[in-house]
């Protein structure tokens, strides 16, 4: 894999993470508006949500210069990672569990991308 790939793969998978981690907490700050449209209302006004969207523009650009040095099946393998990177996130910004059903999953994800990023 060359730097470049790397680099780019390694750009996909912070932004998109970080996308996620925004959308989430712009998902758990609704505010305390029991109304769809006010709940809507406050989240327009936060910075999360827009920090989510700035991340997928980001992510989108990334991820299109990523397919174009890498074949679309190794690129869309490759990018399983995110799931590991989310996973980790959660746990760590949002306290959300890992049972070992969770853990073997991710040990097994993380196998699979090792053998594609290593079978080259």
């Amino acid at each position: 894999m060359s730097l470049a790939v790397a680099l780019l793969w390694l750009l996909t998978v912070v932004v998109d993470t970080a996308g996620q981690l925004a959308f989430k907490a712009a998902a758990v700050d609704g505010g305390e508006a029991a109304q769809t449209l006010a709940r809507w209302r406050h989240r327009l006004a936060r910075p999360w949500l827009w920090l989510g969207i700035a991340c997928y523009v980001v992510e989108f650009l990334a991820w299109a210069a990523f397919l174009s040095l890498v074949p679309l099946s190794r690129g869309v393998l490759l990018g399983s990672v995110n799931i590991l990177a989310l996973m980790l996130a959660g746990r760590l910004f949002f306290g959300e569990r890992l049972t070992p059903l969770r853990v073997a999953g991710m040990g097994l994800i993380g196998l699979g991308v090792a053998v594609v990023g290593v079978g080259g």
